[in-house]
């Protein structure tokens, strides 16, 4: 995999984290959403999934990382005012074919991708 550059505004500490976390966010398929524990879990820290919010919430300057595919575990999406307008993170899942009313996808359970289901790893 190619390594993303991440920014200065990302401690070194984290850095390796945030990358793991983009490397599984770059591979969710357009029309599809997982979350942020879903995304903790795969990378056997099942309780941080608020720091994966934390590296999602630092992605937006990194290009080609599909944040808006990211949302909570019920299918909200939580993390859309990190995106440049209020209504960018609904706009960019709509075009994928994903529906969203009152901020949470709709058939969530059946547009949600595992990371652990999809990747084999178990």
């Amino acid at each position: 995999m190619q390594k993303i550059k991440i920014t200065d505004t990302i401690s070194s500490k984290n850095a390796d984290f945030f990358q793991s976390v983009f490397e599984i966010v770059k591979l969710i398929p357009a029309g599809r959403v997982t979350s942020y524990g879903a995304i903790a879990n795969c990378l056997g820290m099942k309780k941080s999934s608020r720091m994966v919010g934390w590296a999602m919430n630092a992605s937006h300057s990194i290009p080609g990382i599909p944040a808006h595919r990211v949302v909570n575990r019920n299918g909200l999406l939580t993390g859309k005012a990190h995106f440049s307008g209020p209504d960018e993170m609904e706009a960019r899942l709509k075009n994928e074919g994903i529906e969203v009313i009152d901020n949470q996808v709709v058939n969530f359970k059946v547009l949600f991708w595992d990371p652990l289901d999809a990747l084999a790893i178990k």
